[in-house]
């Protein structure tokens, strides 16, 4: 399919994670969503999740990117939790063609977006990579995603620029467009220190601006509205919010379910638009679920 972002807003899903333990009980290790693959309990609870996003594209009449469970779906993740090299890209086909299974039949407009994650912790840049090095890191995965069909390579949850750069490489060599989203801290910059606008330009010369947008994830709006008209105008096009107004230090903290008030999220994520970026995509992140996404998508206009 042809990508579209510039022409139409297009919504996202939200916190699989934080759904999938807080809501229906399940156990995350290493936060490592695929893992509910494995068993029947596990893929139904997978098969509400998307069946809820996709009802919410169909009633508010937008299209929708859904993401496959694999933003922990790495090398090194994957062997921590047991997987060989062979099982972890069997896992990535999978995860592809379980989303495709699960958008069949529907009438929404779907995105097949491929998750790709940081290396290491999504909330610290800890130990870092060269754009070559991480290129080779994650070619494995994004392969193994792009060979499933996916139309979109997504970076999510970026804590500093050379590895956003090597999943766009790796993503570039594989024939898939690719969105790279950052996080950011309360204060609008990366967990890298790097401002914004400072990591956008960084991965555009690294890459030949191989990126297709540039989005903010994992942050409350209130962290980054102020840094959104820093980049060049038409690279920041997208935002996945956070529910909770905590700092990812307060939040690794937490041990119950910050959900803060959908309508009110809603409204301070529509207040983004005109604040410099052009965005078009909007979506969810830790806390959030289908109802945050159907109120942002009502407070849309939609």
């Amino acid at each position: 399919m042809t990508l579209r972002f510039a022409e139409s807003i297009h919504l996202t899903d939200g916190g699989l994670e934080t759904t999938l333990i807080y809501h229906d009980g399940l156990d995350l290790p290493d936060f490592a969503a695929f893992t509910v693959l494995a068993g029947e309990r596990g893929r139904s609870a997978l098969a509400a999740y998307y069946d809820a996003y996709l009802t919410v594209a169909e009633t508010r009449g937008l299209p929708i990117v859904l993401d496959t469970r694999t933003w922990r779906a790495g090398s090194d993740w994957g062997a921590r939790l047991g997987y060989t090299a062979e099982q972890l890209a069997e896992v990535n086909r999978e995860s592809v063609a379980f989303l495709r299974d699960a958008c069949a039949g529907r009438s929404a407009q779907v995105v097949v977006s491929g998750a790709v994650g940081p290396r290491g912790d999504g909330y610290v840049a800890g130990e870092t990579m060269a754009p070559a090095a991480a290129r080779d890191y994650h070619a494995p995965q994004v392969e193994a995603l792009a060979a499933a069909g996916v139309e979109l390579i997504s970076a999510l949850t970026m804590t500093y620029a050379e590895e956003a750069a090597g999943i766009a490489l790796a993503a570039e060599s594989a024939g898939v467009p690719v969105a790279v989203s950052f996080t950011v801290e309360t204060d609008g910059t990366l967990p890298s220190r790097q401002p914004l606008a400072e990591a956008v330009a960084q991965v555009d010369a690294e890459t030949g601006s191989a990126p297709i947008h540039y989005m903010v994830n994992c942050a409350h709006p209130t962290h980054f509205g102020h840094v959104l008209a820093d980049p060049p105008p038409g690279r920041v096009r997208g935002v996945r919010v956070n529910a909770s107004s905590k700092s990812h230090a307060e939040l690794d903290e937490a041990t119950e379910l910050d959900m803060g008030d959908p309508l009110e999220l809603a409204e301070q994520v529509a207040g983004l638009r005109g604040r410099g970026a052009d965005l078009t995509v909007f979506g969810g992140c830790c806390g959030t679920d289908h109802r945050h996404i159907d109120a942002l998508a009502a407070a849309l206009g939609h």
